[in-house]
């Protein structure tokens, strides 16, 4: 084993990555806070600025995909298709499956320059998790409680702010509104049963309100829907954790584009197009079990220096006073401070734990479950 090999290994190590993106996200959220003044003044220089602080803290996450772990993404697609990445609006349709399938997403927004400015129809209760959350709200991220007639007038709002984003938007829909787990996915194919819908084999049915309204309040705003299907080779299945550790993984990415102008006006007529889509989904992924690839050429963009660039700042930034001041505490050699200062390694240690939880899908939402209880 490598020293680097070696290294990632070490809970230390971990503490002081973790240390080194609370509190840089820490600062960034007080400067986000400050940029307020401006939005009455200047809305769109806001947003940009926004972007920028919001690139800073999502791209010491994408660092560790990158760089840390050194995980690989391929995309299958058509030439066509990734000409346009990058360079326009878009509604991105993407399967719930896995821990880390946010971070695939992120990744390959970072590599094609719109990781600041994307956004994402997000659960309420993120809203309130230290540094995601309040990132999320400087960003107007839509938030929304899934329960449909509460959040109608929010969402509408929420996504007609769009439009005049100055920025290209990379919007992200989870349609099946939670993560995949057998239990849930027991419970949604009973429901489809009961609706006359097809059977999926790999995805939970989807729920169309959030994607209706989407492309209703985007149109004229967003020119394509990417849907896109991701897994992992050699039927692996990846968490926060295992990059942290340095774990290499490869993930597959089939994306496929969907010019707006294709997807029915009529909301019941739009909600059809989508089971359908995830019909295909679910051959997709059936292909990918027999064969192992996704259909459509290859392509692997290249990862950004910027990433890693913007880490090592962070971390001189950041790692240089700390370390100052544990040598200080040591060589004070009063029982009391060091205790004080070991306390407060252990509450950090538990709290980046629990920042890592929230991604985990033995710890995800309970939509869903409810439905499940009332069948037993």
């Amino acid at each position: 084993m490598g020293l680097l090999a070696f290294l990632k290994t070490q809970f230390v190590v971990h503490l002081l990555i973790g240390f080194v993106f609370v509190v840089s996200g820490l600062i960034i959220n007080s400067v986000q806070l400050c940029t307020l003044v401006l939005w009455p003044v200047n809305k769109q220089l806001y947003r940009r600025l926004n972007c920028r602080l919001a690139y800073s803290l999502w791209s010491q996450l994408v660092m560790l995909l990158e760089w840390w772990s050194c995980t690989e993404c391929t995309l299958f697609a058509d030439q066509a298709t990734v000409g346009h990445f990058g360079k326009e609006h878009v509604v991105i349709i993407l399967n719930h499956n896995f821990e880390i399938d946010f971070l695939c997403g992120w990744t390959m927004c970072e590599r094609f320059g719109v990781l600041g400015s994307s956004k994402v129809l997000a659960k309420r209760e993120l809203l309130y998790v230290p540094l995601i959350g309040w990132t999320w709200y400087f960003l107007e991220i839509v938030f929304c409680k899934r329960k449909w007639e509460e959040d109608r007038d929010a969402v509408i709002k929420g996504l007609r702010r769009l439009a005049s984003y100055p920025e290209y938007v990379w919007f992200l829909l989870y349609c099946e509104g939670t993560r995949f787990t057998e239990k849930k996915h027991r419970v949604s194919m009973e429901v489809a049963a009961s609706k006359g819908l097809p059977v999926l084999k790999y995805h939970l049915l989807p729920r169309t309100k959030g994607f209706t309204t989407a492309v209703q309040c985007l149109r004229g705003t967003v020119a394509a829907v990417y849907d896109v299907t991701l897994n992992f080779r050699g039927n692996k299945n990846p968490s926060l954790l295992g990059i942290l550790y340095g774990k290499k993984y490869e993930a597959d990415m089939c994306v496929r584009r969907f010019p707006l102008e294709e997807i029915p006006l009529d909301e019941k007529e739009a909600a059809q197009w989508l089971h359908k889509l995830y019909q295909e989904k679910d051959a997709l992924q059936e292909m990918y079990n027999q064969k192992g690839v996704f259909p459509g050429e290859q392509f692997k963009p290249a990862r950004r220096p910027w990433t890693l660039l913007n880490f090592l700042f962070w971390a001189t930034l950041l790692l240089s006073p700390l370390f100052s001041f544990v040598l200080g505490v040591f060589a004070s050699g009063s029982p009391l401070l060091i205790l004080t200062f070991l306390g407060f390694v252990g509450a950090a240690s538990f709290g980046v734990r629990r920042l890592i939880g929230v991604t985990e899908i033995e710890k995800g939402s309970s939509y869903g479950n409810q439905e499940f209880k009332k069948k037993e």
